[in-house]
C-alpha cells in the first residue's frame, strides 16, 4: 500500500484501541472502591503503619483525589482492554509478517503475558517490604504522611518496571527464533549484561537494596534461561545446516552448467 493508505490504517487502529481503552475506563470508574483498597494494601500492612491503628492517605492538592480516581479508572481500562487493543496492533503489524514470523508472535503473546503478570505480582509483593525499609529510618516522633499522588506513582512505576523487566528475556529468545540474535554474542557479552542488569535494577528501583536484587535476581535467572533456550535452538539449526561444518574463508567449487564437471583452476569438488 502507498504510505499514506498506511497513515491511515494505523490511524483506524489507534482510534479502535482508544475507543476500547475508554470503554474500559468506564469499568475502571465503577469499581474503583475495590480495586483502589486492593493497591494501597502494601501500605496498610506496613508494620510503622499498622502500629498507628489507622491506615490513611493524605492529599493535598484541589484536584488530587479527582485525579487517583482517573489514574486508577485507566490502569483498570488499560488492562481490561488489553485483548482488544492488542489486536488492533496485531492487525496493523501482520500483513508484514511471514509465515514463520507470525508464529513466533503468537508465542511471544502467549509468554509474554504470564511473564508480566509474574512481575508485577513480585512488584506488588516486593513494595510493602521497600517501603517497612524506608520506613525504619525514621526516628521516634516522626510520623508517616504519603501524600496519595506519590504513593500511586510509585506502585504504578514498580508494577510496570517489573511487568516490562520481565518480558525483556523473552523478546531476547524471539529475536533468535527470527535470526537476529545469536547464542554466541549472549556468551560473548554474558558479564556485560549481568552488571548492566544490577546497574538498570538499582537505577529503575528505591533507594534500598530490597527492590534491586528482588528485580535483578530473577532478571539474570530469566537471562540464563533465555541464553539456554537460544543454545538449544542455534545447536538445532547447526544440525540441520549442510553448510554448518565449511569454513567461511573456504572457496565454493563451481561447476560447469553442461557437463557437470569441475571447471579448471578451480578447486576439485569435495
Amino acid at each position: 500500500m502507498p504510505l499514506m493508505d498506511h497513515l491511515r490504517e494505523l490511524r483506524n487502529r489507534v482510534v479502535f484501541a482508544l475507543l476500547f481503552v475508554s470503554a474500559g475506563c468506564v469499568v475502571g470508574f465503577l469499581v474503583f472502591d475495590p480495586v483502589w483498597d486492593f493497591l494501597q494494601r502494601p501500605y496498610c500492612e506496613v508494620p510503622q503503619v499498622r502500629e498507628t491503628g489507622e491506615c490513611e492517605l493524605i492529599f493535598t492538592g484541589i484536584f488530587d483525589a479527582f485525579f487517583l480516581n482517573f489514574k486508577v479508572a485507566a490502569i483498570v481500562g488499560v488492562l481490561v482492554s488489553s485483548p482488544f487493543w492488542l489486536y488492533q496492533l496485531w492487525a496493523f503489524v501482520a500483513p508484514a509478517l511471514r509465515g514463520r514470523e507470525k508464529r513466533y508472535t503468537y508465542y511471544f503473546i502467549g509468554a509474554a503475558v504470564p511473564l508480566f503478570l509474574s512481575g508485577a505480582a513480585l512488584a506488588y509483593y516486593i513494595t510493602g517490604l521497600a517501603m517497612e525499609v524506608l520506613f525504619g529510618f525514621g526516628t521516634e516522633g516522626m510520623v508517616q504522611m504519603i501524600d496519595i499522588t506519590s504513593y500511586l506513582n510509585y506502585m504504578i512505576t514498580m508494577i510496570l518496571v517489573f511487568g516490562v523487566a520481565f518480558v525483556v528475556p523473552l523478546i531476547v529468545v524471539l529475536l533468535n527464533l527470527m535470526g537476529v540474535l545469536s547464542h554466541e554474542v549472549l556468551a560473548k557479552w554474558r558479564r556485560l549484561i549481568i552488571f548492566v542488569i544490577f546497574v538498570i535494577a538499582a537505577v529503575v528501583t528505591p533507594a534500598e537494596p530490597i527492590s534491586m536484587l528482588a528485580l535483578a535476581i530473577p532478571l539474570v535467572v530469566l537471562y540464563e534461561a533465555a541464553e539456554l533456550v537460544c543454545f538449544l535452538n542455534d545447536r538445532r539449526k547447526g544440525r540441520n545446516d549442510p553448510y554448518a561444518d565449511l569454513d567461511d574463508d573456504e572457496m565454493s567449487v563451481i561447476e560447469d552448467a553442461d557437463t557437470g564437471d569441475d571447471i579448471p583452476g578451480l578447486p576439485p569438488k569435495r
